[in-house]
């Protein structure tokens, strides 16, 4: 155990690493005994923050579909509760469940654990963790692995219980409750997705629960959904709404079925995307869009936070055809609904924070990044839609979608890469700004975003650093055929200075 690198578990406001063998130069560090001085160290840091003793505490705790999930949380369950805390095994669950246990009724828990890696390979596993205020922050995981590597713990003289509980389904009665409303109908008020084909592909993962208990609750026909059943090995794809191969899938579905509308999920349903009645892809800047037109029709004139690679169309969309503001910020889903949250307390009113990759919050909802409440917030336009003879995607017909996009990732092949890369995005800066037909974009927040003016061009790209790896993501998008390649070459000429970074992704 001492031989743990405990703060290289740390993902952010995340926990990762590596639970089983398997793949080749990946040993396992986060094996059930770290797990469990990790559950410990989070009930110490709670007990601190709440001003309350461990016996005083109640923590819920729930896994995705992950093989090394029921070993984990047999042991961090066993661990909190031997420092006398309530504990609550939810079992299988979702991300945005195990934060509802903190604030809903029966649980109401002072803190919860979600045992997850999202949607990185099998092998991999790690933890999130709630309290009623949201989901914790870099610097509150920090303080938790200094905790669990101190290991300074005294049991309780008694332990506490452990509960076995169905709280998803009291989530989903949520989110049943919440589309009925909301679609208010006038003949199905019960079932008012009644007529409806809703496909869900689940990647079997933990989202399979949406298709039981919340669609066909609600009368939807769900013949087609497919990967519904929980696998730690993901046979069919990966379960990524981000992914070719996944999106792909979920296409074909709603096309062979002939269905209205197709959903999938990431493992731990915190992401979703959707597809309409066409097989077109509703994900990334469409999806935000979809989102956005929804949130600002409750709440006209406010901000929409996205992360920065959103399209220059979006913001047009957003600004122009719904009045309101869009305000691009950084990467990382919690930067992004962080900065919303300063947002509504310096005064300006935001309802909506979403990144591309499919992790979207409201404020209706706790600011929680949950892929199943965005998904039924889109069911709602859908049958409402459906009632009014049109359909759900007419709220987005104005958005320009770019012509070409892509994502070139260039690795960084020295140690301190940070500093290196800050290097390079200060120099493209200046050259940028020495380029007639280059501008920089204003109010940028991450690495350099340039506008480029050439009719050959007609788009633009962004240069940023990984928030974690030794990256730099460049996006480049662009409303003329070719024009990626035009862009591409010129910033290929300019780099090739720059030799510890691995040009291989923009070579033609």
């Amino acid at each position: 155990m001492n031989a743990i690198a405990w703060k290289k578990l740390q993902n952010g406001s995340d926990i990762r690493g590596v639970a089983l063998d398997g793949i080749p130069d990946e040993p396992v560090n986060l094996t059930p005994e770290v797990v469990a001085r990790i559950g410990q160290g989070f009930v110490t840091w709670l007990s601190e923050q709440q001003g309350k003793g461990c016996e005083e505490l109640a923590i819920a705790i729930g896994r995705d579909s992950r093989l090394s999930g029921p070993d984990l949380m047999s042991h961090i369950t066993t661990a909190i509760a031997a420092l006398g805390v309530t504990v609550y095994d939810v079992g299988l669950a979702s991300t945005p469940a195990m934060f509802t246990s903190t604030i809903a009724p029966p649980l109401q828990c002072d803190g919860a654990i979600m045992l997850t890696a999202s949607h990185l390979p099998f092998n991999r596993n790690g933890c999130k963790f709630f309290t009623a205020q949201g989901g914790l922050n870099k610097p509150d995981i920090t303080a938790i692995l200094s905790l669990a590597e101190a290991n300074d713990i005294t049991p309780a003289p008694t332990p506490g219980e452990i509960h076995s509980t169905d709280f998803m389904a009291t989530y989903a009665a949520q989110l049943v409750e919440m589309i009925r409303q909301g679609v208010n109908h006038p003949d199905h008020y019960d079932q008012p997705l009644h007529g409806l084909k809703i496909v869900v592909d689940a990647g079997n993962g933990g989202g399979g629960f949406y298709v039981s208990q919340v669609l066909q609750p609600l009368g939807a026909d769900t013949t087609g959904s497919q990967f519904l059943d929980p696998d730690g090995m993901f046979p069919n794809h990966i379960p990524n709404p981000e992914d070719e191969t996944a999106m792909a899938a979920i296409c074909e579905a709603v096309t062979a079925n002939q269905a209205d509308f197709g959903i999938i999920f990431d493992t731990d349903v915190d992401r979703g995307a959707a597809v309409d009645a066409t097989g077109r892809e509703l994900n990334r800047n469409l999806l935000i869009a979809l989102i956005a037109a929804i949130a600002l029709r409750e709440h006209p004139g406010s901000t929409v936070v996205t992360d920065s690679i959103t399209s220059d169309g979006l913001t047009q969309f957003i600004e122009q055809d719904l009045g309101g503001k869009h305000h691009r910020f950084k990467r990382g889903y919690k930067n992004v609904i962080n900065e919303a949250m300063r947002l509504n307390a310096a005064g300006e009113e935001s309802w909506l924070a979403i990144e591309t990759s499919g992790h979207g919050a409201m404020r209706e909802n706790h600011w929680l990044d949950d892929g199943a409440y965005l998904v039924s917030k889109v069911l709602v336009e859908l049958a409402r839609a459906r009632l009014a003879d049109r359909t759900v995607t007419d709220l987005i017909a104005t958005l320009q979608e770019p012509a070409e996009s892509m994502e070139f990732r260039l690795k960084i092949k020295t140690d301190d890469f940070k500093t290196y890369g800050n290097e390079v995005i200060a120099a493209l800066t200046a050259h940028a700004e020495a380029e007639s037909d280059w501008a920089i974009a204003p109010k940028n927040y991450e690495g350099v975003r340039v506008t480029c003016t050439d009719a050959a061009e007609s788009g633009w790209f962004l240069l940023r650093l990984s928030l974690h790896d030794p990256v730099i993501p460049l996006n480049v998008e662009t409303n003329v055929a070719g024009g990626v390649a035009k862009i591409q070459a010129r910033l290929l000429a300019f780099l090739q200075q720059f030799d510890a970074l691995d040009l291989t992704p923009l070579q033609p």
